[in-house]
C-alpha cells in the first residue's frame, strides 16, 4: 500500500533526523523550560547549572539594539532571546534579575512609577517614594556570532533507501549551526568579569519541503520555521552553563599597582 504524501514526508524527515542527530530540546519547546519564582525553580532543564546562593543583581541586555537582532528574528521567527535568558538565570539562582537592560520593560515600569507617585490619584501609604529601585551589580550581554550557518547536507547517507520526491527531501536537509557568546561585566568598574561561548546545531527543513510544493510545505511548515531558533536558544543555554561553571570557581584578576593605573606593559 502506498502511503499518502504527507506520511511519506514525515517518515523521510524522521529517518533524516535519525541520521543527522537533530537538536533535542527535551520536554519543553526550547532548551529552556519551566518556571521560576524567587529562588524556587520548577521544571527547569535537567542540565541547567545552578548556584547555591545568588552572586548579586544583574541587568540582562534585551539585544534589541544589537546588529544581529532584526536579521535573526526574520530568519528564525524567534521574537526575543532575553526572556528565556532571564528564565535560565533565575532558575539557576546565580543572580537576582532587575528590569534594567530591557529598554521596554524598564521604560514601562518607570512610567507606572511616575504615574502612581505624582498623579495624586493613589492611596496614602502606597509607598511610591523615591529610593526603592534595586541597582544592578552586573550586566549580561548576549551576542549571536554565527547565525544558522550551513555545515553541509545530512541526507546523503539515506542514499537508495528513499526514492523520488521523498528522497529529494532527505537530500535537501542541511545541518545548521548557531554560535553565541555571553559577556558579564561589573557595572561599577565596567570590567569584564566573565565570557563564554555556546553552540548548537539543528536540521533545516526549509529547502527540502520545497520538493513537495505549497500544500505539503504548509502542512509541515513548523519543521522549517523552528529548528534554527531552537538551536540558538540551546546555544545560549550552553554558553550560560559554561559561564556558571567558571563563576563557581571565580578568582578576581589582579594587576600590580591597581587596575587602570598604567599596567605592567610600560612604554619608553
Amino acid at each position: 500500500m502506498k502511503l499518502p504524501l504527507n506520511s511519506r514526508l514525515v517518515l523521510a524527515l524522521a529517518a533524516a533526523v535519525a541520521v543527522s542527530g537533530c537538536l533535542t530540546t527535551g520536554t519543553g519547546t526550547t532548551a529552556m523550560a519551566g518556571a521560576a519564582a524567587g529562588g524556587t525553580s520548577v521544571d527547569a532543564a535537567a542540565n541547567l547549572e545552578r548556584c547555591d546562593e545568588p552572586l548579586g543583581t544583574i541587568a540582562v541586555d534585551d539585544g534589541r539594539a544589537a546588529d544581529w537582532y532584526g536579521q535573526f528574528g526574520s530568519a528564525t521567527q524567534v521574537t526575543s532571546i532575553e526572556p528565556l535568558l532571564r528564565l535560565a538565570v533565575q532558575q539557576s539562582n546565580c543572580f537576582v534579575i532587575t528590569s534594567v537592560g530591557n529598554l521596554r520593560t524598564d521604560s514601562r515600569l518607570s512610567r507606572i512609577t511616575d504615574t502612581q507617585r505624582n498623579s495624586g490619584e493613589y492611596r496614602a501609604g502606597s509607598k511610591q517614594q523615591k529610593g526603592q529601585r534595586v541597582a544592578a551589580d552586573y550586566y549580561l550581554e548576549p551576542q549571536i556570532i554565527i547565525n544558522n550557518d550551513s555545515v553541509g547536507a545530512v541526507g546523503g547517507a539515506l542514499g537508495g533507501l528513499i526514492s523520488g520526491a521523498v528522497g529529494a527531501v532527505a537530500g535537501g536537509l542541511q545541518s545548521k549551526v548557531s554560535v553565541v557568546t555571553l559577556s558579564l561585566f561589573d557595572i561599577r568598574s565596567a570590567v569584564q568579569i566573565a565570557a563564554s561561548e555556546g553552540s548548537s546545531t539543528a536540521t533545516n527543513y526549509g529547502a527540502a519541503l520545497g520538493a513537495f510544493g505549497g500544500s505539503a510545505g504548509g502542512a509541515l511548515g513548523g519543521f522549517s520555521r523552528t529548528p534554527e531558533g531552537k538551536a540558538t536558544v540551546a546555544a545560549f543555554m550552553d554558553a550560560y552553563n559554561k559561564m556558571v561553571v567558571s563563576l563557581r570557581s571565580y578568582k578576581a584578576q589582579e594587576v600590580k599597582g591597581g587596575l587602570g593605573r598604567g599596567g605592567k606593559l610600560k612604554v619608553n
